[in-house]
């Protein structure tokens, strides 16, 4: 098994924060965001990781943001340590393809989730209310329904436990109607376009999340883009409405937890060999199929 990156350390570049699964550091003028093999289920970062997942993230991320150029641009600077600040190249052999240095922003105070299909909290919603965020939907959908046209169904931003949905009235009322607007337009474009070239792969996007920043009064997108733990990934050849999907994403963790006596708090319990390296084909399966 690969060696598994669960903590970085740089004990000369200034840690500003550690995230779920990313440390992210100052470099003066920038920030280097690297992506660990952390996993989190339900809401709880486990003690072990699982191998090569930062890299595939970040290398999912950077094919996505380079597509999305023409609709919005992005925060990366660089993506090779190479190109980085030379005091950072002696971690190079953690920081290799797990690494981007990437602008200061302003982010954004929501989270821009994009819906194309019915499923996780928004399946559950409509099974109450025949809605997801106060958008009254069609009666007689079935878990998994592709929905006509893609919603703009935003969140908070949780520093811990779990975002909550949010109106698009709400957000307006954070950012105001002009960013608002923006936020809804860009965010239903970029899925549309990723959803178009995903299908060509053989791959539904079923929905995902987008996080945004202010640079020099510009809106920009920040964070991951388009990964497994941002986005449901789904395979057309085995889609059925009607039932939950297998996604490419960390549900061989989930699926194995659940058959523990855990109560899902802190701390989680450690996973077997074989759960970690299942869970890296499948990470690894995705990024091969989207990126080629």
């Amino acid at each position: 098994m690969n060696k598994i990156i669960v903590n970085t350390e740089f004990p000369d570049v200034p840690l500003v924060k550690r995230g779920k699964v990313r440390d992210i550091y100052d470099l003066g003028e920038y920030l280097l965001l690297v992506a660990t093999d952390r996993i989190s289920a339900f809401d709880v970062v486990l003690p072990n990781g699982i191998p090569g997942k930062g890299r595939v993230l970040t290398q999912i991320s950077i094919y996505w943001f380079k597509q999305m150029e023409d609709i919005v641009p992005n925060h990366i600077i660089a993506t090779r340590v190479k190109d980085f600040p030379e005091k950072v190249h002696k971690y190079e052999d953690i920081l290799e393809e797990r690494s981007m240095l990437v602008k200061k922003t302003r982010p954004m105070p929501v989270e821009c989730v994009v819906r194309g299909y019915l499923s996780g909290s928004g399946w559950k919603e409509y099974k109450k209310s025949g809605t997801i965020c106060g958008i009254r939907l069609p009666e007689g959908l079935v878990e998994s329904s592709r929905l006509t046209e893609p919603l703009f169904t935003p969140s908070t931003k949780a520093e811990e436990g779990h975002d909550s949905n949010i109106s698009f009235d709400e957000v307006s009322k954070k950012v105001g109607q002009e960013m608002a607007d923006m936020l809804k337009d860009i965010s239903i474009k970029v899925y549309s376009k990723a959803r178009d070239i995903a299908e060509k792969k053989g791959i539904i996007i079923a929905d995902t999340k987008f996080e945004f920043g202010l640079y020099n009064g510009e809106l920009i997108l920040i964070d991951e883009l388009l990964t497994p733990d941002s986005s449901r990934f789904w395979s057309i050849k085995d889609y059925a409405p009607g039932r939950s999907q297998d996604s490419y994403d960390k549900q061989v963790v989930r699926d194995y937890l659940l058959t523990l006596d855990w109560d899902q708090t802190y701390p989680g319990p450690e996973l077997p060999d074989e759960i970690m390296e299942k869970t890296a084909a499948r990470y690894r399966e995705i990024l091969k199929i989207l990126t080629d």
